[in-house]
């Protein structure tokens, strides 16, 4: 079953099922594995283009490598675009290790008032994807077996995913359409 939110289809799984991160337990291991870097959109290779040489120093060598010979973006075997992964198909370029924990050197750059983007949307908003077609966006559920212990946590807490990503919902689509899904949801 699928809800409409002004332009948006979103999955019921993504209202009912349960989701809080737990990097103490995954140590942030969506940035390590899968089989190509971070989606993004169009928009967003020419903010990598322009933050790169602000964050690079964030960065360590082999993701600073797999960026000076791919770019700071690449197409993928599927021709979408994603950020580039270290030798194709490890890391996400973009992340650096502290304290045993996969995390984000964009991230880490706006948290540190060095840019003013937080980070791929794609990223951001994970758990839930992102079709887009023409007309309209769907957004999913994506079921992911390393999230084993997010939905465990989410579940003890009793979080739901569009809860649980209030914020990069409001980043995405704005607040008045993140309170529609809430009324919305109040009324199923």
């Amino acid at each position: 079953m699928m809800i409409e939110v002004e332009q948006v289809l979103v999955h019921e799984d993504v209202l009912k099922e349960n989701f809080v991160c737990n990097l103490s337990k995954c140590k942030g291991i969506c940035c390590v594995e899968g089989d190509s870097g971070a989606p993004l959109d169009n928009e967003e290779k020419d903010i990598l283009e322009e933050i790169y040489p602000k964050i690079k120093h964030l960065l360590n060598e082999k993701g600073i490598k797999a960026i000076e010979e791919q770019g700071v973006y690449v197409v993928d075997e599927d021709g979408d675009l994603t950020t580039p992964c270290v030798d194709k198909n490890k890391e996400c370029a973009y992340v650096l290790f502290e304290g045993g924990i996969t995390k984000c050197a964009i991230e880490k750059a706006y948290e540190q008032g060095i840019i003013e983007w937080q980070k791929p949307i794609s990223c951001h908003l994970y758990p839930i994807r992102i079709t887009k077609y023409p007309e309209f966006d769907v957004l999913n559920y994506d079921r992911w077996h390393i999230c084993h212990d997010a939905c465990t946590f989410g579940r003890e807490l009793k979080v739901p995913v569009y809860s649980f990503l209030k914020g990069p919902l409001i980043r995405k689509y704005g607040e008045a359409w993140y309170k529609e899904l809430e009324s919305t949801v109040a009324v199923m």
